[in-house]
């Protein structure tokens, strides 16, 4: 077994190791778009150190997506505001005549293609260590603690590592992904010293996992349990104050502890070549929902315009918002997801036990040791006359039957989003982009959906499966 996972290893390393000429490439690019940024920040009277970040700098970057960011570090006597304005006019005017695209995260960069490869350009304070300012000071802190202590001999296995996040999907530190960053794949493997070893302490995990590289918390176990709660916690070697993992979802964490179990088990290369599934046919999803014996749910309306990691933060505020909604109006969420292509089409997908439910329902009083609570109880609903039968005592508690206002998923669905949806809970600018027009289709009525964009539909298939690809695979 062993073989075979060293065999699986070294093909992977052929196709993602960058060659002489990738990096001849890369290095150009770097050099000359840090000049044109130097230039564009001196004309305007601009102090601003300018380098290489991210996994070109470490050198564990993936051959075929070089992650290639160029920060400008910026005198901190800048204001926020003048730091935001200053470096979207120097990033634009350096990247002029390429496709740009601004994004947001503690403050807006710009990301540009240059020679089909993309780039962030990023701004942040030139601070000493610990006397941060913005999120993205820490990063040149970072870029020097890992070429320091990562040995050219290590760099392969964080990029085995960070492939395999990739065809897990856990891969990606953005809002979208919640999952394990560049920087957290290289410190698990500054700590774990090789990809497979990495997978194998993951496989055998605990509930809480506490990496302290530095021993910033040596003898301090009371004090990480008060600063940290996630489950996965990685100190920063560079800020004892942060968790490199704290971004992580939970769901990501456990996925990747399940696909490094199937994998050592039974190495298959397809867990780094990612999900292939291919769409069911029309007629084959109408079977599958025929035959299901649950309600699948689709509220869909126009994507909302917005930088990505403030629509997915939108975009999952709503999907909270959905599913409580349904479940205090007791209807029970199996599963529910989220789709979107960013441009035209976004799917709120839930998947019910039931669309209808009853009329009736039981509410359940005090316990009758609680006297005062009971009589505040029998005084409500003694002669309401919404109360179809009761009170009366079950169990040693006093009950009423009540009428739902709610009996139907879709109905309900219909009503509380006209308008927006915003007293729901529904995020804001989702809420704007609902008031223009939604849908809610059920069964066989999301086939219009599912039949006018392919890309959903794959992704749709994929949650009727349920099972992930990389257990099938690793049985393969």
């Amino acid at each position: 077994m062993e073989n075979k996972l060293d065999q699986i290893c070294a093909r992977i390393l052929k196709e993602i190791n960058p060659t002489r000429e990738d990096r001849k490439n890369i290095a150009e690019i770097a050099k000359s778009l840090e000049e044109k940024i130097a230039a564009s920040a001196k004309k305007r009277g601009i102090e601003a150190k300018v380098r290489v970040e991210g996994s070109v700098a470490k050198d564990t970057w993936l051959r075929k997506e070089p992650d290639l960011d160029i920060f400008m570090c910026f005198s901190p006597t800048l204001t926020r505001k003048k730091l935001a304005e200053v470096s979207l006019e120097i990033a634009r005017e350096a990247t002029k005549g390429t496709r740009q695209v601004e994004r947001f995260a503690e403050h807006p960069y710009l990301e540009a293609f240059v020679n089909n490869l993309r780039i962030n350009i990023v701004p942040c304070y030139n601070t000493k260590r610990g006397e941060w300012k913005s999120a993205t000071d820490r990063t040149p802190f970072h870029t020097n603690y890992v070429r320091r202590r990562l040995p050219k001999l290590l760099r392969g296995e964080v990029r085995l590592l960070k492939k395999f996040m990739q065809g897990i999907e856990v891969y990606g530190a953005e809002i979208k992904t919640g999952g394990f960053s560049g920087y957290l794949c290289e410190l698990l493997i500054l700590h774990y010293k090789s990809f497979s070893e990495t997978l194998r302490a993951f496989a055998d995990s605990t509930p809480r996992t506490v990496i302290d590289m530095e021993n910033h918390y040596e003898g301090r176990k009371r004090d990480v349990e008060l600063l940290f709660s996630e489950p996965l916690v990685v100190i920063d070697p560079v800020d004892n104050g942060r968790n490199v993992a704290s971004a992580v979802q939970a769901q990501k964490v456990h996925t990747f502890i399940g696909a490094s179990r199937a994998f050592l088990k039974e190495p298959n290369k397809q867990l780094f070549d990612g999900d292939r599934t291919k769409a069911l046919s029309v007629k084959g999803l109408e079977k599958k929902l025929e035959h299901r014996g649950a309600n699948l749910v689709l509220v869909t309306l126009k994507a909302v315009e917005a930088v990505p990691d403030v629509l997915w933060g939108q975009y999952y505020k709503t999907q909270r918002a959905l599913r409580k909604l349904l479940e205090i109006n007791d209807f029970h969420v199996l599963r529910d997801t989220i789709w979107t292509d960013e441009k035209n089409l976004t799917a709120f997908v839930l998947e019910l036990e039931q669309r209808v439910i009853p009329k009736l329902k039981k509410h359940v009083g005090p316990p009758l040791e609680r006297k005062s609570e009971c009589e505040d109880f029998l005084a409500k609903y003694a002669d309401h006359n919404s109360v179809i039968a009761g009170p009366y005592v079950e169990n040693g508690r006093w009950l009423v039957e009540l009428p739902r206002k709610h009996v139907d998923a879709v109905k309900l669905l219909k009503s509380k989003l006209k308008g927006g949806g915003r007293n729901t809970g529904i995020a804001d600018l989702v809420s704007n982009a609902i008031s223009k027009g939604f849908n809610v289709a059920i069964n066989e009525e999301i086939v219009k959906a599912y039949n006018g964009n392919k890309v959903f539909a794959v992704f749709l298939t994929k949650f009727l499966n349920g099972r992930p690809f990389w257990l099938k695979a690793a049985k393969a």
